[in-house]
């Protein structure tokens, strides 16, 4: 008797499966990839920066076994700002949300988008778009996902729209920067460009990117829309349709569900204000946050024990990405304990000044996404490659302008899909969304977003982006 022989469908394994198994892959390296150092020196404006010419290998410190079951906790210890804003954040967010008010106030919005629901999309991307472009918005919009889901459920789309109309949406302008302070205004200084100079050129950038990012997110809207099975998120939209918003039978607004909302609307403003004035950061960012919470509550009716346990709750269904953002960066530890960070930077710009000038453009982009792996910070990476990329683009014939609008392509489009972004996990932790469902999602923007900012590097190349 014959027996029907089914193949096993390939399963993704789980995200911290994925990481782990990274974690192991860049120990292992760590065998193959020499140790080495720059030497930092302090810049005239005061800030250390690597010096260019001062590359050496050092004694070599391979990751051991026990260096491997020490990332998670050690990466837990370097991003603790990121796992317990994560934490307060889904905490506070959920004690405003029991109060109804999110609910009340979204219902209003989406019944007067009835009908015209794709204003939603340019809406919302073009906004927080503003925001990255000029604050460099990126943690800061982590607290509008939630908002942004519900609305977007509200309308018929899924937790991927959602999440892309907020995150996305920054992206957009984080990316173009015409006048990030923390990207191109950090890495413009270094190389000793007037500050936000270029901003012609980043001006179109930020507008085609724009353009880009709402074509990509209708044309998958507009597929969940026609038919719900199509999401790739299908079950969790299942799992959340008990909490989804009826808009045939909508919560009215209440003057509680009023006095909640202004209490959120006044923090987000103050939040602002302190970032544009004080520079505030996660820290501040979460405090402002768990006051929206404490306060929106008692005026949403809460006692202080209803409070405490919707916290609780709200911070409890934030552990899964919280804790992926640890591990995450287990990844930085293996690679930072090793000193084999400065030899890929290196490397990679030695490969760089082979090639001829317009190529060269092109692999700097390059060479910046694939250092925004190893340093997904802005202003990190920045204090560690334009030192180098700056001087290099003199040398193979480029303007420093090109060198910078390589080092904010590299830096920007990438963090929406590399796993060592804190901002993206925290992002996938609040929407529910799994790592490996967003990347199968993003992956095609990814590569028509950096086969854009090729085009722009080759442009900037024939213009002679200055001023120098």
């Amino acid at each position: 008797m014959e027996k029907d022989v089914k193949k096993k469908k390939f399963k993704v394994p789980h995200t911290y499966v994925i990481l782990f198994l990274m974690i192991i892959i860049v120990a292992i390296l760590t065998y193959v990839i020499p140790a080495g150092q720059y030497q930092k020196v302090e810049s005239a404006t005061g800030r250390m920066v690597v010096d260019p010419e001062s590359y050496a290998q050092v004694e070599s410190t391979p990751a051991k076994i026990f260096d491997v079951l020490k990332a998670f906790p050690k990466g837990l210890g370097a991003a603790q700002s990121i796992v317990f804003f994560i934490f307060i954040v889904g905490g506070s967010f959920n004690v405003v949300n029991q109060t109804g008010a999110i609910e009340a106030g979204i219902s209003k919005v989406a019944l007067s988008l009835k009908g015209k629901e794709k204003l939603l999309i340019p809406i919302i991307v073009v906004l927080f778009s503003l925001g990255g472009a000029t604050i460099g918005m990126a943690e800061e919009a982590i607290v509008f996902v939630p908002i942004g889901i519900a609305l977007a459920r509200a309308l018929g789309y899924d937790a991927i729209v959602g999440m892309s109309i907020v995150a996305l949406g920054a992206a957009a302008g984080f990316t173009s920067g015409f006048m990030n302070p923390f990207t191109v205004g950090v890495a413009q200084s270094i190389a000793e460009l007037p500050m936000f100079s270029g901003i012609g050129l980043r001006l179109v950038i930020w507008v085609c990117t724009v353009v880009l990012i709402i074509a990509y997110i209708y044309r998958y809207a507009n597929k969940v829309k026609a038919d719900p099975t199509k999401s790739l998120v299908y079950e969790l939209e299942l799992e959340e349709k008990d909490h989804a918003i009826d808009l045939n039978n909508v919560m009215q607004m209440t003057g509680r569900h009023t006095a909640v909302l202004s209490i959120f609307a006044i923090g987000m403003g103050i939040l602002i204000f302190g970032v544009f004035k004080y520079g505030w950061y996660i820290t501040e960012i979460a405090a402002i946050f768990l006051s929206i919470g404490i306060i929106g509550g008692l005026a949403g009716g809460m006692n202080f024990d209803d409070i405490a346990k919707n916290f609780i709750t709200g911070a409890r269904d934030m552990t899964t990405g919280a804790l992926v953002v640890g591990l995450a960066r287990g990844l930085l530890v293996i690679m930072e304990g090793s000193m084999i960070i400065d030899t890929i930077v290196f490397s990679m710009a030695s490969v760089v000044s082979a090639l001829p000038k317009t190529v060269s453009a092109v692999g700097m982009l390059l060479v910046q996404s694939i250092l925004n792996f190893f340093i997904p910070s802005g202003s990190g990476q920045a204090a560690t490659t334009m030192p180098i990329m700056s001087p290099l683009s003199e040398v193979i014939g480029l303007t420093r302008q090109s060198a910078v609008l390589a080092y904010q392509f590299g830096d920007g489009i990438s963090n929406s899909i590399i796993p060592t972004s804190g901002v993206l996990l925290a992002n996938l932790s609040v929407a529910k969304i799994k790592y490996e469902t967003w990347v199968k999602y993003v992956a095609p923007l990814i590569g028509l977003w950096t086969l854009m900012a090729a085009v722009f590097m080759v442009i900037s190349v024939l213009i002679n982006y200055g001023p120098f």
